[in-house]
């Protein structure tokens, strides 16, 4: 028993050592900055969006705020793992005036078109449907200044998926 405390104890003492700070010796003379990453690059432009859906049925995103008169571009990114058959994203941008659920429950009919109803006015823009991994990318014109609904159209997904799209 005694060596067995012993053993663990060593263990311990060796995981703590392995696993201690180690600090990042720097040169003089030269400067370390942090490299933005794209997307902290596409997040510096507002009307440059990017939104994430999971496997939990979720965008990162509930409020979209853009600028009016210039071009939109949205990236959708399906981060979660299950194909698209089983917990598919996408991203509908309604109309002003469109009701949400109404949308949505025609929308879940639409199966053979990525769930969005053939022949529509109620969309302005929207992405394809998308599986675990995959990115899809769209752009428009911004619409009138307003609030606007956006939503997944996967059915079942509106409840927890949608948010305003504000043009400013």
């Amino acid at each position: 028993m005694k060596k067995f405390k012993l053993l663990l104890v060593l263990l311990l003492a060796i995981f703590i050592t392995a696993c201690g700070g180690k600090e990042e010796k720097k040169k003089e003379g030269f400067s370390y900055e942090k490299k933005s990453t794209s997307s902290e690059q596409v997040e510096s432009n507002p009307n440059d969006v990017v939104i994430t859906g999971n496997d939990g049925m979720q965008f990162n995103k509930t409020e979209i705020k853009v600028e009016a008169g210039k071009k939109i571009k949205i990236t959708l990114r399906h981060i979660g793992k299950m194909d698209k058959n089983v917990m598919g994203h996408n991203f509908v941008l309604l109309k002003q005036g469109v009701n949400l659920m109404a949308f949505s429950n025609q929308a879940a009919t639409a199966s053979k078109n990525d769930y969005i109803p053939e022949g529509t006015q109620d969309v302005i823009a929207h992405t394809k449907m998308l599986g675990g991994g995959e990115t899809a990318v769209i752009e428009f014109d911004a619409p009138a200044v307003g609030t606007y609904e956006f939503l997944c159209s996967f059915p079942g997904h509106s409840g927890l998926m949608k948010g305003k799209f504000i043009v400013e």
